[in-house]
């Protein structure tokens, strides 16, 4: 068997690298911020988005008076983020192209990079309807529950969930399930490449034997993905999910090590240099987090069988990532340690749910989702010191190189854990 081979061979080559990467970086920034100067240059501009959230918010204004307004946030054009206000009355826009007379003269490049507020005046509300408004109606009709029908909505078309599901699946731990992300994209790619394979083979046989199938199938598979990821209009986590698939795939397909933290690493560097804003969100930091530690795990215990891998890396992630869990979003519950089982029938939940959709039976599952969403209704708000990640974080990565730190690392998340649940 042929030995996977480091991309590197010599400092001087991986230095050429990061030079080419710095050269991407600076003219993708450059060009950002050229986009930012163009839209702060006058008091207002005209900008064409996308809704992706709207909700009613109350206020108590100077006068002392309740003022109740609607908050739109909105995804331009040309990629950046946005919220704004309307009266109260505005009609529901969810999916819909707007587009409006933006003041956004006084944001910073900061807050331009990751998301700022602005006054507005809608001028043009599109009223066609997309795929994706079509699919999402679809989807809504099949469920009597319109929070069961958001689940779904959030996993085939990346709506956003409701402020109180977001809260609620916080609290049981399986936030990452419910956002597309590259979970989802590896369930969808699996499935797509065991549904194809068999066909392939029939033609690949009897016309073009000298075909390497892998690389063909791959190649439809990504089509079919990038496909997906445009109907979806491009939302940040699918995005880097698939440029890392690609990534995975080139290093893997010239007998590149895939499973290493200079893999891991390139990734980053790569996604970071052609997408600058992605420096800013902290989905894609969550996203390389646990990425990082799959490949610690499997790096350390690579002499254990693959089903064993297969139950212990759910567990071993749960732990890991529960630090920045609680730091970042503060959210855990008796129910919480579960979302390691949830995770891994979830592999099997998200295909069968798709095929009950299309079957017209994808309300089979709705009697369930209530009771689990029942499940995180008492959760525990657990504050944890940014200290406690700091040295976590500091943990992970000497264990990189000293097995021994894993250990350690283990017993510091199991604290951690102690620590949330005394709050139940």
């Amino acid at each position: 068997m042929l030995e996977s081979v480091s991309l590197f061979q010599s400092k001087k080559e991986f230095f050429i690298f990061l030079l080419a990467c710095a050269f991407v970086f600076t003219y993708s920034f450059l060009i950002e911020f050229q986009n930012y100067k163009n839209l702060t240059r006058f008091d207002s501009n005209l900008v064409s988005g996308v809704v992706i959230k709207q909700y009613i918010k109350t206020k108590i204004n100077k006068r002392g008076k309740l003022k109740t307004y609607q908050v739109l946030q909105l995804k331009s054009e040309q990629g950046f983020s946005f919220f704004t206000t309307t009266k109260k009355d505005f009609q529901p826009a969810i999916e819909k192209r707007i587009t409006l007379e933006l003041w956004a003269g006084k944001i910073t490049f900061y807050e331009y990079m990751t998301k700022f507020y602005a006054y507005s005046k809608i001028l043009e509300i599109d009223e066609q309807k997309t795929l994706k408004q079509k699919l999402n109606s679809s989807v809504f009709h099949s469920h009597a529950n319109k929070d069961i029908a958001n689940i779904y909505q959030a996993l085939y078309t990346a709506t956003p969930l409701s402020k109180e599901l977001q809260t609620t699946f916080s609290t049981l731990g399986v936030s990452h399930l419910l956002a597309i992300s590259g979970f989802h994209l590896g369930v969808l790619s699996a499935l797509l490449f065991l549904l194809l394979r068999r066909t392939y083979k029939l033609f690949q046989n009897r016309y073009f034997p000298y075909r390497n199938s892998n690389r063909d199938l791959f190649v439809i598979v990504a089509i079919v993905l990038l496909g997906y990821l445009l109907f979806l209009d491009s939302p940040d986590s699918l995005l880097r999910a698939f440029a890392m698939l690609i990534i995975g795939f080139f290093l893997y397909d010239r007998g590149i090590k895939i499973i290493s933290m200079q893999t891991l690493f390139i990734s980053v560097i790569v996604l970071l240099a052609l997408f600058p804003r992605l420096f800013f969100g902290i989905g894609f930091w969550l996203s390389v987090s646990g990425v990082f530690y799959i490949f610690l795990f499997l790096i350390h215990f690579k002499s254990l069988s693959k089903i064993s891998q297969f139950i212990l890396v759910p567990f071993w992630v749960y732990f890991m990532m529960l630090p920045f869990s609680l730091t970042i979003f503060s959210n855990f519950s008796l129910y919480h340690p579960l979302s390691s089982i949830w995770t891994t029938v979830f592999t099997l939940f998200y295909p069968l749910s798709i095929l009950l959709h299309m079957i017209s039976f994808g309300d089979l599952f709705d009697t369930l989702l209530e009771s689990l969403m029942q499940l995180g209704v008492d959760g525990k708000t657990v504050v944890l010191n940014s200290l406690w990640l700091k040295i976590h974080i500091l943990f992970s990565f000497i264990g990189i190189w000293k097995k021994s730190f894993i250990f350690i690392l283990v017993l510091w998340s199991l604290l951690i854990f102690l620590y949330a649940f005394s709050f139940v």
